[in-house]
C-alpha cells in the first residue's frame, strides 16, 4: 500500500512539472463544493480518482460507478451531471464536505485517442471550539483547520462580520491558527477562519454561544429614569440558565427603600431584574448584580442617571425650568417639547426651544401642559422628564411631582394642628368665662343677704 501511495505521489509530480498544473480549491466543511475539470464531449469515459481510490466512474456505456466512501446507504455525495457533461464539463460536485475528503483529486478521460488528466488540489477549513456553549469567565479557544494544511498560508480571525480584536486590544497574529479568550457574552455570534495561500482565499464559520448575563451585555452600562417614576434595573442570564446566590449592591451606600429584587412567579428564574417603586434624584449611582452559574462567579455593573426638572422665579417673575441631571458626562445637548390636548384627548407636540434651561412668563396660560425635556447624546437620544403644569386662577401653578404632594400634605397638617390648637384655646377660653359668670351671681345674692341684714338691725336700734 505504502509503494502504491509513493507510485502515485510521483505520478502526481511527475505530471505538475510537467505540462499539468495543479489547481487548488478551498471549502468549508459541511458545505458543496465543485471540482473543476474541462473535458471532451465526444469521451463520455470519465474518471475521478483521490490518493488512487476511485470517486466515481463513467464507461463509454454510460455506466456510473461510486466508491464505497462515496456512496453511503444509497446516498450519492458526489457526482457530474450529464447536461454538464454534454457540453464537455467533468466538473465534479460534492455534497457534505467532510474533513477526510480533502487532498490531491485527479481527474482522467480520454481526448483524440489519449489519456488527459486534471489535478485539483481541495484543501477543505473546519472552524472549531473547545467548548459550544461555554460559561463566561471560562476559557474558550477557537481553532481553525485546514485538510490538507498548506505551507505558508496565513490566516485572519473576523467576528460577526467584523475583524476580530481580542479582549487585550491585539489582533490575532498572522497564522495564528488558534486563538484562546477569556468567554464573555461579548464572543457570542459568527466566528469566521479567513485561510489565505497563492492568492486564493477560502472562508469557514462556525456559531459560538457564551453563557451569562445578556442584559446588559457589557459592564458600566448607563441607564436614565425620571424622578418619581419606576425603574427597571435589568440583570438577565442567559435562556435556560438557573443562578443561584444572586444578589443586589449598592457600592456608594444602601439600596434605595422602593428597591425590590424579588422575582414575580411569571418570571423565568434567569431574569434577576431589580425594579425601583418611585425614583428619587439620591437613588443615582452604580448598582451590581450578581449571580453564581456553574460554579463560575458572575457579575454585572450599571450605572444609573437620575433626572428632574427645577424650577425657579426670578423677582420679574420670569418662570425657569431647568433639565437637571445627576450625570451629564454622555449628554451633548437638550430640547424642550411642549405637549397639550385637544378636546379628543389626542397630544398635541410642539418643539419649544434648544437649551438646558426654558423660561416663561409666570401667570401666562400658554404655558399649561406637559413641559417634556429631552437630552441627547452624539448619537441619538438617551432619556427625557416631564414637567406638568396645570390651570388655575392666578399664576401658573406647578404639576403633581411626588415631592410637591409631600410639601401640601405636610403644610396641610400643620394647618389641621393649629386650627386643633386655636378650637381648643377658645374652648378653655369659654369655659372659664362660664365659670367666672357662676361665681358672680353667687356674690351678688350674698351682697343682698348681707344689705337686708344691717336694715333689719338698724330698724331695732330706732325702737
Amino acid at each position: 500500500m505504502l509503494v502504491e501511495c509513493l507510485v502515485f505521489g510521483l505520478i502526481s509530480w511527475s505530471m505538475t512539472e510537467g505540462r499539468h498544473e495543479v489547481q487548488q480549491v478551498f471549502a468549508e466543511s459541511n458545505s458543496k463544493v465543485v471540482l473543476p475539470c474541462v473535458c471532451n464531449a465526444s469521451s463520455p469515459a470519465i474518471t475521478w480518482k483521490r490518493n488512487q481510490g476511485t470517486v466515481w466512474r463513467q464507461e463509454k456505456s454510460g455506466m456510473q460507478f461510486w466508491g464505497y466512501k462515496w456512496l453511503q446507504r444509497g446516498a450519492q455525495r458526489v457526482r457530474c451531471p450529464h447536461p454538464q457533461l454534454d457540453r464537455g464539463d467533468c466538473s465534479l460536485h460534492i455534497n457534505d464536505v467532510r474533513e477526510d475528503d480533502g487532498g490531491m483529486f485527479v481527474c482522467s478521460f480520454n481526448s483524440g485517442g489519449q489519456s488527459e488528466t486534471r489535478l485539483v488540489m481541495l484543501r477543505v477549513i473546519t472552524v472549531s471550539f473547545s467548548s459550544v456553549s461555554p460559561v463566561a469567565g471560562m476559557k474558550v479557544s477557537m481553532r481553525c483547520d485546514v485538510s490538507p494544511q498548506p505551507v505558508g498560508a496565513s490566516v485572519q480571525w473576523g467576528l460577526n462580520n467584523s475583524t476580530f480584536v481580542s479582549t487585550s486590544g491585539e489582533n490575532p497574529k498572522a497564522a495564528q491558527w488558534t486563538v484562546e479568550e477569556t468567554a464573555s457574552v461579548s464572543l457570542t455570534g459568527k466566528w469566521t477562519c479567513v485561510v489565505a495561500h497563492q492568492g486564493l482565499e477560502g472562508r469557514a464559520s462556525a456559531d459560538l454561544t457564551v453563557k451569562g448575563i445578556l442584559h446588559p451585555s457589557r459592564d458600566d452600562v448607563v441607564m436614565y429614569a425620571a424622578v418619581g417614576r419606576a425603574a427597571t434595573l435589568p440583570c438577565v442570564f442567559s435562556p435556560g440558565l438557573s443562578p443561584s446566590e444572586t444578589s443586589w449592591h449598592k457600592p456608594s451606600g444602601p439600596l434605595p427603600p422602593s428597591f425590590s429584587s424579588s422575582s414575580p412567579a411569571s418570571k423565568p428564574a434567569w431574569d434577576q431584574s431589580a425594579r425601583l417603586g418611585n425614583v428619587s434624584f439620591e437613588d443615582e449611582g452604580i448598582y451590581r448584580c450578581a449571580g453564581v452559574v456553574g460554579g463560575q462567579s458572575l457579575s454585572r455593573r450599571m450605572q444609573l442617571v437620575v433626572a428632574k426638572v427645577g424650577r425657579s422665579v426670578s423677582w420679574r417673575k420670569t418662570v425657569a425650568l431647568t433639565c437637571q441631571l445627576t450625570d451629564t458626562s454622555e449628554v451633548a445637548r437638550y430640547q424642550w417639547v411642549h405637549v397639550t390636548f385637544d378636546p379628543s384627548g389626542t397630544p398635541l407636540v410642539e418643539p419649544i426651544q434648544e437649551g438646558k434651561t426654558l423660561y416663561m412668563t409666570n401667570g401666562n396660560d400658554e404655558g399649561v401642559g406637559d413641559w417634556v425635556c429631552r437630552f441627547y447624546s452624539k448619537e441619538g437620544l438617551l432619556g427625557n422628564v416631564t414637567h406638568r403644569i396645570i390651570p388655575q386662577n392666578g399664576p401658573l401653578t406647578e404639576s403633581t411631582s411626588p415631592f410637591n404632594n409631600t410639601s401640601m400634605a405636610l403644610s396641610l397638617s400643620v394647618l389641621l394642628v393649629l386650627l386643633v390648637l386655636i378650637v381648643g384655646q377658645l374652648y378653655r377660653h369659654q369655659q372659664w368665662r362660664t365659670q367666672i359668670f357662676h361665681f358672680s351671681a353667687l356674690e351678688t345674692i350674698l351682697h343682698a343677704r348681707s344689705n337686708e341684714r344691717d336694715k333689719g338691725q338698724k330698724c331695732q336700734e330706732k325702737k
